[in-house]
């Protein structure tokens, strides 16, 4: 692999301005440049092939139509020193904390609005603000069990925190499953090279639901709530069950009895419930509560979990903290809750409904990115240089209606990575997406999900946009010296 005409627009994972591998990289770098082109190709064949045989897919929904696709692997890891991941993995805990606090309060005695740190109004008008988890105590006061942050990093080599996923985050099969495939491909590189392992991510879930349940000292029976087939991230769902030896089940499979405990279908007869790993909106769990006529959840789950007889992960309500909007908020939430300056600092972000921040919003729009409140997937966003005029005038106009819903962030030099191309290796941009698992202590993924832009140019990494994945490498570089 020649890497003589390399070039990158950013600050690159890899390879550093001068040319030379990043210390963490160095043993990577050395490697591929004895690799032919054609030896390269091979490898990145077999690693698609191995992809595609063990069915790693999501579903794009286009058209009216469902489609599977398996996405797209780049065989070149992302690589991480192992020291300025242990800075980040500290971030990511203190973010949590802070995160989990606030939501308790906010469904609490709501301190933090009464303080006049957090304005009301923001909450007022939230979407995922939910009356019914009003006055509700979770086991270990957690909220959010799962999150998948995503971090990017600038040109200049300072990682940011660009959002938290608190409601239903995805994409950590795919991190396994990258792991597994590159082992395949790069069998050597894992004898020679102190790469840390991920594999312990299903143990560690299981471990953080079994803590919820609530008949402590017996095995906890433990089922995840799919929306089934045809959601987009079934695969993930089918995965994570088979992993963790717990049931898979769709809304259909449980019931919820008159003395309030949540029971599960099978050929023995009704099962107790103890904790509920759900993959299903809050708005389809439970048609008592929200939607009358979802067919994807559980009739009484919610009355279930307000009495104790079932723990929920992530809880229902935890989505008032996923909300592009309240994640200008944190940085303030972790001064106010735990007295403490970030670690980790956030993008610099511009909220609409702050008349100042608006004006500046709107005057630049062709040099932001705007963002709705609520969005995931990379859907409903503004890249303000890549956006046609037209564009740019329809969310002027969007912001001018409803400013809580809208932020904006500058368009950052996100850093790159190289991957295989006919014609060598070649630089896109990438962000990292680690998971965070909350209980009594907190565990976080050693690195986590790099998706790709796989379009050269391109900011977009989210896999319903054409993104794909890299296996993400912490390197300790002391023992690999």
């Amino acid at each position: 692999m020649d890497w003589a005409k390399y070039r990158t627009p950013s600050y690159d994972e890899l390879i550093d301005s001068a040319g030379r591998p990043r210390p963490a990289a160095r043993h990577l770098v050395e490697y591929l440049a004895g690799l032919s082109g054609r030896e390269l190709a091979e490898r990145q064949l077999a690693a698609d092939v191995a992809a595609r045989v063990m069915g790693i897919t999501f579903t794009v929904y286009t058209d009216g139509r469902n489609v599977d696709r398996t996405l797209p692997f780049d065989l070149i890891p992302r690589i991480l020193d192992r020291r300025e991941w242990q800075r980040t993995e500290a971030g990511l805990k203190q973010r949590m904390q802070a995160l989990n606090l606030f939501i308790g309060d906010v469904y609490g005695e709501q301190k933090i609005v009464r303080d006049k740190v957090f304005p009301a109004m923001l909450l007022k008008k939230s979407v995922n603000f939910r009356e019914q988890c009003i006055g509700v105590r979770p086991p270990l006061d957690v909220w959010a069990h799962i999150c998948g942050s995503d971090l990017v990093r600038d040109g200049d080599g300072t990682l940011y925190a660009l959002e938290d996923n608190l409601r239903i985050p995805s994409g950590v099969s795919y991190m396994l499953e990258n792991r597994m495939v590159a082992k395949r491909v790069f069998p050597e590189l894992f004898g020679t090279s102190a790469i840390l392992p991920v594999d312990d991510y299903p143990a560690q879930l299981y471990d953080t639901l079994a803590a919820l349940s609530p008949r402590p000292g017996d095995t906890p029976a433990i089922a995840l709530l799919t929306p089934g087939v045809f959601n987009s991230a079934y695969f993930e769902h089918a995965y994570l069950a088979q992993a963790m030896g717990i049931e898979l089940v769709e809304g259909g499979d449980l019931f919820v009895a008159d003395d309030d405990c949540t029971y599960m279908r099978t050929v023995y007869g009704p099962q107790r419930v103890d904790v509920v790993y759900r993959r299903v909106d809050d708005l389809f769990l439970d048609p008592e509560v929200f939607h009358p006529d979802s067919m994807l959840g559980v009739p009484g789950l919610i009355r279930s979990w307000r009495a104790g007889k079932v723990a929920l992960a992530n809880a229902p309500g935890a989505g008032v903290a996923d909300d592009k909007v309240v994640f200008a908020y944190v940085p303030k939430m972790i001064r106010y809750y735990l007295d403490q300056e970030p670690i980790l600092p956030n993008v610099p972000s511009y909220l609409c409904h702050k008349a100042k921040d608006r004006r500046y919003v709107l005057d630049n729009l062709e040099s932001l990115v705007v963002k709705p409140a609520n969005e995931s997937g990379g859907y409903g966003m503004l890249i303000g240089p890549r956006a046609s005029r037209k564009e740019r005038e329809k969310f002027h106009a969007l912001i001018e209606a409803d400013p809580r819903n809208y932020m904006a962030q500058p368009t950052l030099a996100l850093s790159t990575a190289p991957i295989v191309t006919a014609e060598g290796p070649s630089a896109r941009h990438i962000d990292l997406r680690p998971f965070i698992l909350s209980r009594e202590d907190t565990y976080v993924t050693t690195g986590g999900l790099t998706r790709v832009a796989m379009t050269e140019g391109s900011l977009v990494v989210n896999s319903s946009q054409g993104g794909g994945a890299k296996d993400t490498w912490v390197v300790d570089v002391e023992d690999d010296a």
